[in-house]
Protein backbone atom coordinates (compact mmCIF):
# COMPACT_ATOMS: atom_id res chain seq x y z
CA UNK A 1 0.00 0.00 0.00
CA UNK A 2 1.41 3.32 -0.88
CA UNK A 3 2.13 5.65 1.75
CA UNK A 4 -0.18 8.51 3.01
CA UNK A 5 1.70 11.75 2.69
CA UNK A 6 0.12 15.40 3.70
CA UNK A 7 1.50 18.47 2.63
CA UNK A 8 1.11 21.18 5.17
CA UNK A 9 2.02 24.53 2.74
CA UNK A 10 0.84 24.80 -0.89
CA UNK A 11 3.13 27.76 -2.32
CA UNK A 12 6.46 27.70 -4.04
CA UNK A 13 7.76 24.30 -2.58
CA UNK A 14 4.43 22.88 -1.18
CA UNK A 15 2.83 22.20 -5.04
CA UNK A 16 5.61 20.91 -6.41
CA UNK A 17 6.03 18.62 -3.36
CA UNK A 18 3.02 17.61 -3.64
CA UNK A 19 3.43 16.79 -7.65
CA UNK A 20 6.52 15.01 -6.73
CA UNK A 21 5.21 12.80 -4.28
CA UNK A 22 2.02 12.34 -6.76
CA UNK A 23 4.69 10.84 -9.21
CA UNK A 24 5.67 8.16 -6.96
CA UNK A 25 4.30 4.27 -6.84
CA UNK A 26 4.81 4.34 -3.23
CA UNK A 27 3.38 7.32 -2.05
CA UNK A 28 0.11 9.11 -2.07
CA UNK A 29 -1.31 12.89 -1.28
CA UNK A 30 -4.44 12.48 1.17
CA UNK A 31 -3.99 15.63 1.15
CA UNK A 32 -2.35 19.87 1.01
CA UNK A 33 -3.52 22.23 2.91
CA UNK A 34 -3.41 26.22 3.10
CA UNK A 35 -4.36 28.97 5.08
CA UNK A 36 -5.73 31.52 2.31
CA UNK A 37 -7.74 30.94 -0.96
CA UNK A 38 -5.28 31.50 -3.67
CA UNK A 39 -4.95 30.52 -7.47
CA UNK A 40 -3.08 27.85 -6.16
CA UNK A 41 -6.23 26.18 -4.28
CA UNK A 42 -7.78 25.67 -7.90
CA UNK A 43 -5.10 24.28 -9.62
CA UNK A 44 -5.06 21.96 -6.44
CA UNK A 45 -8.18 21.05 -6.49
CA UNK A 46 -7.96 20.72 -10.32
CA UNK A 47 -5.47 17.78 -9.91
CA UNK A 48 -7.62 16.13 -7.54
CA UNK A 49 -5.58 17.15 -4.17
CA UNK A 50 -8.02 17.10 -1.04
CA UNK A 51 -7.96 20.11 0.12
CA UNK A 52 -7.73 21.00 3.75
CA UNK A 53 -7.33 25.07 5.47
CA UNK A 54 -6.42 25.57 8.95
CA UNK A 55 -9.52 27.46 10.96
CA UNK A 56 -12.91 28.04 10.42
CA UNK A 57 -12.48 31.44 9.63
CA UNK A 58 -10.48 30.22 6.92
CA UNK A 59 -13.12 27.40 5.72
CA UNK A 60 -15.63 30.20 5.62
CA UNK A 61 -13.26 32.20 3.18
CA UNK A 62 -12.81 29.65 0.81
CA UNK A 63 -16.74 28.85 0.81
CA UNK A 64 -17.37 32.67 -0.34
CA UNK A 65 -14.90 32.16 -3.65
CA UNK A 66 -16.51 28.74 -4.16
CA UNK A 67 -14.01 26.50 -2.98
CA UNK A 68 -14.97 23.54 -0.80
CA UNK A 69 -12.41 22.12 1.63
CA UNK A 70 -12.22 18.23 2.82
CA UNK A 71 -11.37 19.55 6.25
CA UNK A 72 -9.01 21.60 8.83
CA UNK A 73 -5.86 20.48 9.19
CA UNK A 74 -6.34 18.12 12.33
CA UNK A 75 -8.99 16.12 9.82
CA UNK A 76 -5.95 15.59 7.34
CA UNK A 77 -3.39 14.97 10.10
CA UNK A 78 -5.69 11.83 11.28
CA UNK A 79 -5.30 10.76 7.71
CA UNK A 80 -1.88 10.64 7.17
CA UNK A 81 1.37 8.50 7.67
CA UNK A 82 3.94 11.51 7.58
CA UNK A 83 3.29 15.14 6.98
CA UNK A 84 5.43 17.59 4.56
CA UNK A 85 5.90 21.00 6.46
CA UNK A 86 6.28 23.53 3.50
CA UNK A 87 4.90 26.83 5.43
CA UNK A 88 6.57 29.52 5.67
CA UNK A 89 10.03 30.25 7.88
CA UNK A 90 9.31 30.10 10.97
CA UNK A 91 6.10 28.73 10.63
CA UNK A 92 7.13 25.15 10.70
CA UNK A 93 8.27 25.78 14.60
CA UNK A 94 5.03 26.97 15.00
CA UNK A 95 3.00 23.93 13.88
CA UNK A 96 5.28 21.30 15.51
CA UNK A 97 3.41 21.07 18.71
CA UNK A 98 0.54 20.46 16.39
CA UNK A 99 1.63 17.28 14.56
CA UNK A 100 3.36 16.02 18.15
CA UNK A 101 -0.36 16.04 19.30
CA UNK A 102 -1.63 14.29 16.39
CA UNK A 103 1.58 12.03 16.47
CA UNK A 104 2.81 12.34 12.98
CA UNK A 105 6.69 12.01 11.64
CA UNK A 106 6.78 15.53 10.21
CA UNK A 107 9.87 16.78 7.43
CA UNK A 108 10.29 20.49 8.04
CA UNK A 109 11.99 22.84 5.24
CA UNK A 110 15.23 24.38 5.69
CA UNK A 111 13.69 27.52 6.60
CA UNK A 112 13.86 26.65 10.26
CA UNK A 113 16.65 26.05 12.73
CA UNK A 114 18.56 22.62 13.09
CA UNK A 115 17.74 22.96 16.48
CA UNK A 116 14.12 21.76 15.77
CA UNK A 117 14.69 18.63 14.74
CA UNK A 118 16.59 15.14 15.44
CA UNK A 119 18.56 15.27 11.76
CA UNK A 120 19.22 17.97 9.08
CA UNK A 121 19.18 15.71 5.35
CA UNK A 122 20.53 15.53 1.94
CA UNK A 123 19.86 12.43 0.14
CA UNK A 124 23.38 11.57 -1.06
CA UNK A 125 24.95 12.61 1.95
CA UNK A 126 23.13 11.47 5.10
CA UNK A 127 20.08 9.43 3.86
CA UNK A 128 20.51 6.72 6.69
CA UNK A 129 20.44 9.94 9.50
CA UNK A 130 16.85 10.53 8.80
CA UNK A 131 16.43 6.84 9.34
CA UNK A 132 13.07 6.15 11.41
CA UNK A 133 13.15 9.53 12.49
CA UNK A 134 10.26 11.80 14.07
CA UNK A 135 11.05 15.37 12.58
CA UNK A 136 13.70 15.82 10.13
CA UNK A 137 14.49 19.18 8.05
CA UNK A 138 15.19 18.85 4.23
CA UNK A 139 18.27 21.56 4.33
CA UNK A 140 17.85 25.12 2.20
CA UNK A 141 18.32 25.48 -1.26
CA UNK A 142 21.97 26.95 -1.13
CA UNK A 143 22.38 24.32 1.45
CA UNK A 144 21.61 21.20 -0.68
CA UNK A 145 23.24 22.93 -3.64
CA UNK A 146 26.22 22.96 -2.00
CA UNK A 147 25.79 19.48 -0.85
CA UNK A 148 25.23 17.90 -4.30
CA UNK A 149 28.66 18.72 -5.55
CA UNK A 150 30.77 18.80 -2.49
CA UNK A 151 30.06 15.25 -0.82
CA UNK A 152 31.37 13.64 -3.95
CA UNK A 153 34.76 15.51 -3.37
CA UNK A 154 34.64 14.75 -0.10
CA UNK A 155 33.62 11.53 -0.22
CA UNK A 156 36.34 10.28 -2.93
CA UNK A 157 38.86 13.00 -2.96
CA UNK A 158 38.87 14.42 0.18
CA UNK A 159 38.55 17.74 1.19
CA UNK A 160 41.33 20.12 3.26
CA UNK A 161 38.72 22.84 2.72
CA UNK A 162 36.12 24.93 1.46
CA UNK A 163 35.55 28.47 0.88
CA UNK A 164 32.17 29.74 -1.35
CA UNK A 165 30.38 32.50 -1.94
CA UNK A 166 26.52 32.80 -2.50
CA UNK A 167 24.89 35.01 -5.58
CA UNK A 168 21.70 35.13 -4.29
CA UNK A 169 18.41 36.06 -6.18
CA UNK A 170 16.12 38.89 -4.03
CA UNK A 171 12.83 36.25 -4.36
CA UNK A 172 11.06 34.18 -6.02
CA UNK A 173 9.65 34.94 -9.32
CA UNK A 174 6.03 35.77 -8.40
CA UNK A 175 7.46 37.93 -5.28
CA UNK A 176 6.36 41.25 -6.73
CA UNK A 177 5.61 43.00 -3.70
CA UNK A 178 9.27 42.48 -2.18
CA UNK A 179 11.13 43.68 -5.46
CA UNK A 180 13.59 43.35 -7.46
CA UNK A 181 15.28 46.65 -6.14
CA UNK A 182 18.29 48.12 -7.63
CA UNK A 183 20.88 46.96 -5.09
CA UNK A 184 23.29 44.18 -4.40
CA UNK A 185 23.69 43.81 -1.01
CA UNK A 186 26.21 42.47 0.82
CA UNK A 187 25.49 39.76 4.15
CA UNK A 188 27.16 41.29 6.98
CA UNK A 189 27.06 38.91 9.23
CA UNK A 190 30.24 36.75 8.11
CA UNK A 191 30.68 34.11 7.54
CA UNK A 192 27.10 33.36 6.84
CA UNK A 193 25.29 30.91 7.92
CA UNK A 194 25.34 28.67 5.00
CA UNK A 195 28.88 26.56 5.99
CA UNK A 196 27.59 26.08 9.45
CA UNK A 197 24.75 24.40 7.78
CA UNK A 198 25.92 22.31 5.57
CA UNK A 199 28.05 20.65 8.80
CA UNK A 200 24.41 19.91 9.67
CA UNK A 201 24.90 17.01 6.91
CA UNK A 202 28.42 16.51 6.46
CA UNK A 203 29.63 16.96 9.73
CA UNK A 204 32.98 17.54 9.69
CA UNK A 205 33.66 19.41 6.39
CA UNK A 206 35.33 22.88 6.83
CA UNK A 207 33.81 25.21 4.87
CA UNK A 208 33.26 28.79 4.95
CA UNK A 209 30.74 30.97 3.26
CA UNK A 210 29.98 34.77 2.11
CA UNK A 211 26.60 35.69 0.67
CA UNK A 212 25.61 39.14 -1.30
CA UNK A 213 21.79 39.52 -3.26
CA UNK A 214 21.14 40.65 -5.98
CA UNK A 215 18.64 42.01 -8.28
CA UNK A 216 17.39 39.00 -9.92
CA UNK A 217 14.51 36.53 -9.47
CA UNK A 218 15.65 33.65 -11.38
CA UNK A 219 18.46 31.46 -9.39
CA UNK A 220 21.24 31.61 -7.52
CA UNK A 221 24.76 31.40 -8.58
CA UNK A 222 27.86 30.12 -6.14
CA UNK A 223 31.37 30.42 -6.42
CA UNK A 224 33.52 27.85 -5.13
CA UNK A 225 36.84 27.10 -4.28
CA UNK A 226 38.01 23.98 -2.72
CA UNK A 227 41.45 22.78 -1.49
CA UNK A 228 41.66 18.94 -1.94
CA UNK A 229 43.41 15.96 -0.68
CA UNK A 230 43.97 14.74 -3.94
CA UNK A 231 46.25 15.50 -6.86
CA UNK A 232 43.34 15.26 -9.86
CA UNK A 233 42.58 17.25 -12.99
CA UNK A 234 39.54 19.54 -13.86
CA UNK A 235 38.20 16.47 -16.39
CA UNK A 236 38.30 14.16 -12.90
CA UNK A 237 36.01 15.75 -11.24
CA UNK A 238 33.94 16.82 -14.13
CA UNK A 239 33.92 12.98 -14.67
CA UNK A 240 32.89 12.98 -11.05
CA UNK A 241 29.98 14.91 -11.30
CA UNK A 242 28.93 13.31 -14.69
CA UNK A 243 28.31 10.24 -12.18
CA UNK A 244 26.53 12.05 -9.68
CA UNK A 245 22.86 12.12 -9.45
CA UNK A 246 20.91 15.56 -9.58
CA UNK A 247 24.35 17.44 -11.14
CA UNK A 248 23.81 18.98 -14.34
CA UNK A 249 27.03 20.26 -16.46
CA UNK A 250 26.24 22.66 -18.62
CA UNK A 251 28.66 24.53 -21.16
CA UNK A 252 29.54 27.69 -21.85
CA UNK A 253 30.53 27.18 -25.22
CA UNK A 254 26.73 25.94 -26.18
CA UNK A 255 25.52 29.80 -25.09
CA UNK A 256 24.39 28.55 -21.69
CA UNK A 257 26.19 31.72 -19.99
CA UNK A 258 24.38 32.65 -17.90
CA UNK A 259 21.44 31.63 -14.96
CA UNK A 260 18.81 33.02 -17.44
CA UNK A 261 20.51 30.16 -20.02
CA UNK A 262 20.21 27.58 -17.30
CA UNK A 263 16.46 28.65 -16.80
CA UNK A 264 15.89 29.00 -20.85
CA UNK A 265 17.17 25.06 -21.17
CA UNK A 266 15.01 24.14 -18.42
CA UNK A 267 12.23 24.98 -20.40
CA UNK A 268 13.97 23.30 -23.77
CA UNK A 269 13.63 20.07 -21.21
CA UNK A 270 9.48 20.69 -21.33
CA UNK A 271 10.33 20.60 -17.29
CA UNK A 272 7.03 21.24 -15.49
CA UNK A 273 6.80 25.10 -14.34
CA UNK A 274 10.59 25.21 -16.21
CA UNK A 275 12.12 23.15 -12.52
CA UNK A 276 15.76 22.58 -12.71
CA UNK A 277 16.04 20.05 -9.93
CA UNK A 278 19.59 19.39 -10.34
CA UNK A 279 22.68 21.85 -9.78
CA UNK A 280 23.88 23.23 -13.31
CA UNK A 281 27.76 23.25 -13.08
CA UNK A 282 29.36 24.71 -15.84
CA UNK A 283 31.67 22.48 -17.40
CA UNK A 284 33.85 25.24 -18.88
CA UNK A 285 34.66 26.98 -15.68
CA UNK A 286 35.76 24.11 -13.83
CA UNK A 287 39.49 24.36 -13.10
CA UNK A 288 42.10 23.13 -10.87
CA UNK A 289 45.24 25.15 -10.06
CA UNK A 290 47.84 22.56 -7.89
CA UNK A 291 45.21 21.36 -5.34
CA UNK A 292 42.84 23.96 -5.47
CA UNK A 293 39.77 23.52 -7.38
CA UNK A 294 37.47 26.58 -9.03
CA UNK A 295 34.45 26.11 -9.89
CA UNK A 296 30.46 27.90 -10.38
CA UNK A 297 27.22 26.60 -10.13
CA UNK A 298 23.94 27.51 -10.63
CA UNK A 299 21.00 26.44 -8.11
CA UNK A 300 17.16 26.89 -8.94
CA UNK A 301 15.95 28.08 -5.80
CA UNK A 302 12.30 27.16 -6.36
CA UNK A 303 12.87 23.17 -6.79
CA UNK A 304 16.19 21.43 -6.11
CA UNK A 305 15.07 20.69 -2.61
CA UNK A 306 12.17 19.09 -3.75
CA UNK A 307 13.29 15.75 -4.50
CA UNK A 308 15.24 15.44 -1.69
CA UNK A 309 11.70 15.62 0.17
CA UNK A 310 10.85 12.70 -1.64
CA UNK A 311 14.06 11.00 -0.67
CA UNK A 312 13.63 11.76 2.94
CA UNK A 313 10.05 10.32 3.23
CA UNK A 314 11.44 7.16 2.25
CA UNK A 315 14.11 6.83 5.12
CA UNK A 316 12.16 8.17 7.93
CA UNK A 317 9.60 5.88 6.81
CA UNK A 318 11.63 3.31 6.68
CA UNK A 319 10.85 2.40 2.84
CA UNK A 320 13.96 1.71 1.24
CA UNK A 321 17.59 1.20 2.98
CA UNK A 322 19.90 2.48 -0.21
CA UNK A 323 20.13 5.58 -0.59
CA UNK A 324 21.26 5.26 -4.10
CA UNK A 325 18.42 3.13 -4.83
CA UNK A 326 15.56 5.71 -3.11
CA UNK A 327 17.45 8.61 -5.27
CA UNK A 328 16.75 6.73 -8.72
CA UNK A 329 13.26 5.71 -8.04
CA UNK A 330 12.07 9.06 -6.79
CA UNK A 331 14.37 10.43 -10.04
CA UNK A 332 12.77 8.29 -12.51
CA UNK A 333 9.26 9.55 -11.11
CA UNK A 334 10.02 12.48 -11.28
CA UNK A 335 11.29 12.57 -15.09
CA UNK A 336 15.25 13.56 -13.70
CA UNK A 337 18.07 12.12 -16.20
CA UNK A 338 20.22 9.20 -14.12
CA UNK A 339 23.82 10.16 -14.06
CA UNK A 340 26.22 8.32 -16.30
CA UNK A 341 27.60 5.01 -15.11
Amino acid sequence: MPVKVAINGYGTIGKRVADAVAAQDDMRVIGVAKRRPTYEVRTAIGKGYPFYTITEENRADFKRRGLEVAGLLPDMLKEADIVVDCTPEDVGAENKPLYEKAGRPVIYQGGEEAELVEASFNAAANYKEAWGKRAVRVVSCNTTGLCRTLFPLYRDLGIEDVFAVMVRRAVDPQDAKKGPVNAITPALKVPTHHGPDVKTVIHDLPIQTMAVVVPTTLMHLHAIQVTLKKDVSAKDVIALWERTPRVRLVDGGEEVKSTSHVMELARELGRSRSDLFEIAVWRDGVSVVGRKLYYYQAVHQESDVVPENVDCIRSMLELETDPLRSIAKTDRGMGIPAPRK
